[in-house]
């Protein structure tokens, strides 16, 4: 079930669950899988920014991408970006020796140049081999390295085994618009494009050529309604679900805060034992919960699968209230 540039749909990005004293929560990672696959997803993510893969050691990121692997039944991308190559090639191929179906790789902040950043992963795929897809996770507001177009036509042209763009660049439109162009004109082979940022573009980024979502926003199973609707020619109905859910997409796209947003949520599903990250982290003030509960609440108005325990909703925007009142 290896990666291939048809890829499409959503590729959710999983967190990493923990206990309230660090340890990583088996059960909940187990469930949370469960969840994904009755969602409808097409492919999985672990070990990436949101699934806290720094905070991890070797022998667990190990762990969780094995355990993911080894219930999913679909493909599963594993993040292996690394400080040096040793560390990238020793993960890639122990995942790759459980199953997974490729590898996610985000450029280093050191990359200053369009050279060194074609360079880099022309590096990254001697080192991993020719035999493992790669996927480009192009985030600059994280990682500050901005790809042009023509950098991206680059690396893929001169790379077999790039089969996919993690498009997270903010504007990004008109991007995604040049990239489908040099398909058309035969200056690039296709690759698939899966959009993250929690979402938060999806609406229109789906009409300009995209092949799905791959971002971890607490309703997952709304991305795949929402991009299975823009896919089908619904366009109303499309945007009509992602507007509904946009003022929480929004709250938890806030950064440093997003993770944590994202962790309650689940843990409110039912998905998540505990919202627990593991530090360095920032947590959710009982205002912030309040706020989220609230967002949650509108939404649950037309959309059941926000339903959740509604006395502690109401007693949750009370007691801000209250607070903030005093």
């Amino acid at each position: 079930m290896l990666l291939n540039n048809r890829a499409n749909g959503v590729y959710v990005i999983a967190s990493t669950p923990f206990h309230s004293d660090g340890r990583i929560d088996e059960g909940s990672l187990d469930r949370m899988v469960s969840s994904f696959l009755e969602f409808g997803v097409t492919g999985i993510t672990v070990l990436g920014q949101m699934g806290e893969a720094p905070k991890l050691d070797h022998a667990e990121g190990l762990n969780v991408a094995g355990r993911v692997i080894q219930r999913a039944t679909v493909p599963v991308i594993v993040g292996v970006s690394a400080p040096g190559f040793a560390a990238m090639h020793s993960l890639t191929h122990a995942v790759m020796d459980k199953g997974a179906a490729g590898v996610m790789i985000a450029p280093p902040s050191s990359l200053k140049t369009d050279d060194q950043i074609v360079n880099y992963y022309s590096e990254v795929a001697e080192v991993i081999g020719g035999d493992v897809p790669f996927v480009i996770q192009d985030y600059p507001l994280t990682f500050n390295v901005t790809m042009s177009p023509n950098v991206i036509r680059r690396i893929v042209q001169g790379n077999p085994s790039c089969v996919m763009l993690k498009h997270e660049d903010w504007p990004g439109l008109e991007k995604i618009t040049t990239l489908r162009g040099f398909e058309a004109d035969g200056s690039m082979r296709h690759i698939s494009i899966l959009c993250g940022n929690s979402g938060l573009f999806l609406d229109f980024e789906t009409e300009r050529g995209i092949d799905g979502a791959m971002t971890g926003y607490c309703f997952p199973d709304m991305l795949v309604d929402m991009v299975h609707l823009a896919m089908s020619g619904s366009r109303d109905a499309a945007h009509d679900l992602f507007d509904l859910h946009l003022p929480l997409i929004r709250y938890e796209q806030q950064p440093g805060l997003g993770l944590a947003v994202r962790k309650y949520v689940l843990m409110r599903r039912g998905i998540l034992e505990s919202d627990t990250q593991r530090k360095p982290a920032m947590t959710l003030s009982s205002r912030a919960k309040a706020e989220v509960d609230y967002l949650l609440s509108r939404i649950a108005r037309s959309d059941k699968r926000a339903c959740l325990e509604r006395d502690l909703v109401s007693t949750s925007i009370e007691s801000a209230s209250r607070k903030s009142v005093v």
